[in-house]
């Protein structure tokens, strides 16, 4: 089996990672997959509680001094990982053990260059568990970004995705949006490649609470996505 690498981006989560981190190791060990953990602590200033967790399971930890977002730490995650598969998900590893296996097998035996969970599609739970107020920001911004940067075809925000090396190396060198929004840059990019791209129903296993402000991030988000236009029109997510 070729190796995977799981990138987990992490803010202040420490307390997160250490009661959700055996469900992946878990899931790793029954598959007996040569794989490894990478934790990007984007830069949460946490007293070195973080890397305390990361060495109690023995994961690679990653930081850098000032907070990037989201966006940020999964780039650099990706481009630290060494796995011929690289999927990143969130610090309480949110989604169904089935899901992770499902991920593994499309990128591996079907050969799929991108994976994403679509929260959208028959057999999901996504959306039946959250609060009213994020799955009315949820739907709003995906209906935005659908219209006028990805055609409709996707649910961006779902918190786990997966890539083949190559392509995971191509996207992540383009990438310049830091926020919440880069997941839209990642599928709009990988679309303006003609990537083959699946996507697969996730269920919700837990969920920690998050970071995310729906009001605050979801402005921001939408100027993002004017950004992903220009760096598009200006050449930007063009190869060297």
């Amino acid at each position: 089996m070729a190796k995977i690498s799981f990138i987990i981006p992490s803010y202040r989560s420490a307390d997160t990672l250490e009661r959700n981190l055996p469900y992946l190791l878990d899931c790793i060990s029954a598959n007996h997959w040569d794989a490894e953990v990478i934790v990007v602590d984007d830069g949460s200033k946490d007293g070195g509680s973080t890397e305390t967790v990361t060495n109690q399971f023995g994961v690679r930890y990653i930081t850098y001094p000032e907070n990037k977002g989201k966006g940020g730490a999964v780039r650099r995650g990706m481009q630290e990982a060494n796995g011929e598969f690289r999927i990143f998900t969130d610090a309480d590893i949110p989604f169904d053990r089935k899901d992770i296996e499902r991920f593994v097998y499309y990128l591996d035996l079907k050969e799929f260059d991108v994976v994403v969970g679509d929260r959208t599609l028959p057999g999901s739970s996504y959306f039946t568990e959250i609060s009213g107020l994020r799955k009315a920001g949820s739907t709003i911004f995906s209906f935005i970004v659908g219209r006028f940067v990805a055609g409709g075809h996707f649910d961006t925000q779902c918190g786990m995705k997966g890539f083949r090396a190559g392509v995971a190396e191509d996207l992540f060198s383009m990438g310049r949006i830091n926020g919440f929004a880069f997941d839209v840059e990642l599928l709009y990019i990988s679309l303006k490649r003609n990537y083959d791209i699946k996507r697969l129903p996730v269920v919700l296993r837990c969920q920690e609470g998050s970071s995310v402000s729906v009001i605050k991030h979801g402005i921001r988000m939408v100027f993002d996505l004017f950004r992903i236009k220009w760096n598009h029109v200006t050449g930007r997510y063009t190869r060297k």
